[in-house]
């Protein structure tokens, strides 16, 4: 077997990778918290409270509570695919700091296992921001909702991989608009974050229970709403799914490109 296509390894270089981005992100912590904590409150302010005046509400909760549980799994979703794509992609072409990283004893297996845990930090990040948020406008079931945490790291892994396999074989930043608008915004749109997914006509029904976003959303939105669960198990094994193929490709693809 090439050894392009071994299967990583897991090693401890790679919270050593965490730690380094953990130290650079720092720098930037104000501008990062007004991004979480605001792009959100507009979110359920002007949707929830707006929009959700002439709901009322939608799967036996009030709008603005499914609009919260939606929201804080796909905020996870974009908060870990553009760390995915644009900064990784920064990091491995424009600032070289990838180079700089392999001449260490650090592999690729460590430098990407550490970047998908970063993204999915974020994700967790942006995750707790609008966790609070909804919070304060009183959306939440309890004290339970708190466990909806672990499912937006998940979340992050599942959408981190993916985004690095596109960063790895990316010329440009241009190209990433491929990625948005052809997967990216349809999932945002049909994946159960505005509206039960069952509304729409069976074909493309089907379509969406295989977009990871939509198990994403069914994962996180009991714990949100205090609604009984349907399938958990199903909805972990395939963001668990997601996150291990994607990362195996972004791994790949990024020998292929650093090192062959």
């Amino acid at each position: 077997m090439s050894t392009v296509w071994k299967v990583p390894k897991t090693r401890r270089g790679a919270f050593a990778v965490l730690r380094r981005n953990v130290l650079v992100w720092r720098k930037l912590i104000g501008p990062a918290m007004v991004m979480n904590f605001g792009e959100p409150t507009l979110y359920l302010l002007g949707l929830g409270f707006g929009l959700g005046a002439f709901i009322g509400e939608m799967s036996d909760m009030p709008y603005l509570t499914f609009l919260a549980s939606g929201i804080i799994a796909s905020s996870a979703m974009t908060t870990a695919t553009f760390e995915g794509m644009y900064s990784v992609f920064t990091r491995m072409v424009p600032q070289r700091t990838y180079e700089a990283l392999l001449a260490t004893p650090l592999e690729v297996d460590d430098i990407l296992a550490g970047e998908m845990l970063w993204c999915a930090t974020k994700s967790l990040i942006s995750g707790v921001a609008i966790l609070a948020v909804a919070g304060i406008l009183g959306v939440l079931a309890g004290w339970q909702s708190l466990l909806v945490l672990p499912a937006v790291f998940l979340t992050g892994l599942c959408f981190a991989g993916p985004a690095m396999a596109m960063a790895a074989v990316a010329r440009n930043y241009d190209f990433f608009n491929y990625y948005f608008v052809l997967l990216i915004t349809p999932m945002f749109i049909l994946s159960g974050v505005f509206y039960p997914i069952d509304t729409l006509p069976d074909a493309v029904q089907g379509v969406v229970w295989i977009l990871p976003l939509t198990h994403a959303v069914a994962l996180c939105r009991p714990l949100v709403s205090g609604q009984p669960f349907n399938d958990p198990m199903l909805h972990i094994v395939v963001l668990s799914a997601y996150a291990a193929v994607g990362y195996y490709l972004a791994v790949v693809l990024t020998r292929r490109r650093l090192l062959v």
